[in-house]
């Protein structure tokens, strides 16, 4: 679980968006209607309480989704319009429609003026559209709102942009990189320049040139604030396009894999879950949405622990709360029953987490207890120890037969080809032509784009990457501990993820020679500190002395990061007491949402 004292407090990063967006909100003067993606819910709402944007003269709030907005009455009653939008070009035509469509009312009400706020950034590609459409003249304003990663949690951070993947290493577009390289300056901004940058890929090495111009053209300006973070590890998912494909094995990483957690929620069967008479739902259809933080001290205890060590923990947990219940029969004078009312709010708290916690384990453990989750966990481990990856997988051929989900199959042929240093060519021929006439010619596509990433690969030489890697990383830990480890592979169940394995070892002499192997350049700098300002250094007089001589290491993971891979740097953390993690991804993944992200056929990329 993420450590309890963190010396970089996140809500540090939070205040400084929610004053970018009031400060705009503010300059709009008089009643406004706010009309955004419903992609931005999500993490407006985490900013933000709707009480706090009504306090600004946000009157009414739209789904830019909604097929006939009222515009006239939107004219009628609000005098600044405002979009809140991704900078997509397919949200500029919707735009332009509304614009168009509120010109008719325009006479009604000369004083209405239209905004356009993009977050995170202006895009010229959209503002070249709207021109297109004849619309750009119609908006006031045109300007950004730089919210480049959200906190998630004391020490996550996300961009919570699962295009990242598609757009840079299928693509080769690389302007979501630009954001990136804004994160970090936004975070150097607020708790000072990060003295040395560790870097292993090509996104990452861009990134680092971009910062490095940043800083350039901020030359005299940067703020004068003494480093709180002491080192940026920055490393392209590429490095490890292993981890994300196998099964993650800890109690959020089954969540995830299970529910597609979304910014700390997920949607559950409302029958699975316990509920009131009035609220218990007929319909076995329907959705009851469960938000999971570290708030949730029984959760912040579960979440990154191997499954197998959850059912004791909600056990005990379950006894101890039912002891303090049975202590109301023992309450004899008013002072004891007063003192037993007192404790009644954080009693029922405690009560409501355990019961929605052991649903989710109950679902997780009907789920493991499957044939085709046993067969296929075998069959990953297997792979990864290097048996039989040069052939075709019997396996992976019986999946394809019964037509298990098209998802699984292409999580257990990435992780061969990976494993295996690519595939037989004749291999790979048999499990596209069987995938095809199983699946459907749409699913080429999405083969071919897995490919173009590098998922997918020929096998043009005897490749010993991987077996190497294996050993002087120690990838695979025997008789590990799941219930109390003493190394990250617990997280899934003796393999040690490769990503982890490098932070781990980022700092030590040699990194550059044992990362050669692995694709992209490994760079390390040093960034120099403004003018007058000195490298922080811990109070020996502080009460918490140890935790500030602590060293902070931000890790960037750029194309995504699974709970699994968080769960071991949370880890790492608490065995190696001199170093902080502080961990900032594009996206949280795992091996289904990343193949997702890369079927264009399907999202109409």
């Amino acid at each position: 679980m993420a450590s309890d004292f963190c010396r970089i407090k996140l809500s540090e990063l939070k205040d400084f968006y929610r004053f970018e967006l009031f400060s705009f909100l503010e300059e709009c003067e008089g009643p406004k209607a706010l009309i955004w993606d419903d992609d931005l819910t999500g993490p407006i709402s985490s900013l933000c309480e709707l009480g706090e944007l009504k306090s600004r003269d946000v009157a009414r709030m739209y789904s830019l989704t909604i097929e006939d907005l009222p515009v006239n009455t939107i004219e009628e009653n609000y005098r600044h319009i405002i979009f809140l939008v991704r900078p997509n070009i397919r949200k500029m035509d919707k735009l332009a429609l509304l614009v168009s469509r509120s010109d008719r009312y325009s006479s009604r009400n000369a004083a209405r003026q239209f905004h356009i706020l993009f977050m995170p950034n202006e895009s010229e590609a959209c503002c070249r559209k709207l021109k297109e459409l004849n619309v750009f003249g119609s908006f006031s304003s045109i300007e950004s709102l730089g919210v480049y990663l959200l906190p998630l949690d004391t020490d996550l951070l996300s961009m919570n942009n699962p295009h990242f993947v598609k757009n840079c290493f299928m693509d080769s577009d690389f302007s979501a990189l630009h954001d990136v390289a804004s994160s970090i300056m936004t975070i150097q901004s607020i708790y000072g320049i990060i003295p040395n940058v560790y870097c292993k890929g090509e996104c990452s090495k861009r990134v680092l040139n971009m910062m490095t111009r940043m800083r350039r053209e901020k030359a005299g300006t940067e703020e004068q604030i003494t480093p709180q973070i002491d080192n940026l590890i920055m490393l392209d998912r590429t490095v490890d396009l292993l981890t994300p494909f196998l099964s993650q094995l800890t109690y959020q990483g089954f969540i995830d894999e299970l529910f597609q957690m979304q910014l700390n929620a997920i949607q559950v069967p409302a029958d699975r879950l316990p509920s009131s008479a009035e609220q218990t739902s007929s319909d076995p259809n329907d959705k009851k949405k469960v938000v999971l933080t570290s708030s949730d001290k029984l959760f912040a205890e579960l979440r990154d622990k191997n499954f197998n060590a959850i059912g004791p923990i909600l056990s005990t947990k379950a006894k101890a709360v039912s002891a303090k219940y049975e202590e109301r029969n023992h309450a004899k004078t008013i002072g004891e029953l007063k003192q037993f009312v007192s404790q009644l709010p954080v009693m029922q708290s405690e009560r409501q987490s355990i019961t929605t916690n052991t649903a989710i384990a109950q679902m997780i453990k009907e789920y493991i207890a499957t044939e085709s989750f046993k067969d296929g966990l075998l069959c990953q481990q297997e792979l990864r120890s290097g048996l039989d990856v040069d052939k075709a997988n019997v396996y992976i051929e019986d999946c394809i037969s019964r037509m298990e989900p098209l998802h699984k199959v292409l999580r257990l042929i990435s992780i061969q080809s990976f494993c295996g240093g690519g595939l037989k060519p004749n291999v790979l021929q048999l499990y596209k032509t069987a995938i095809v006439q199983v699946y459907g010619y749409q699913s080429i596509i999405l083969l071919n784009n897995m490919e173009k990433v590098g998922l997918i690969k020929i096998q043009r030489t005897n490749s010993k990457v991987y077996p190497a890697l294996r050993k002087s990383l120690n990838l695979l830990v025997e008789d590990i501990n799941e219930q109390n480890p003493s190394d990250i592979a617990y997280v899934y169940s003796g393999y040690a993820p490769i990503s982890i394995r490098l932070v781990q070892n980022a700092l030590k002499p040699g990194w550059r020679n044992f990362t050669s192997s692995l694709p992209g350049e490994a760079i390390e700098e040093i960034q120099q500190l403004p003018d007058g300002v000195r490298k922080r250094r811990g109070s020996i007089t502080s009460s918490t002395s140890l935790q500030a001589d602590r060293k902070v290491t931000l890790v960037y993971f750029l194309g995504g990061i699974t709970f699994a891979e968080i769960a071991a740097l949370r880890f790492l953390q608490q065995e190696d007491h001199p170093t902080e993690y502080l961990i900032a991804a594009t996206h949280i993944t795992n091996g289904d949402s990343f193949i997702n992200s890369l079927d264009t056929l399907s999202h109409g990329l």
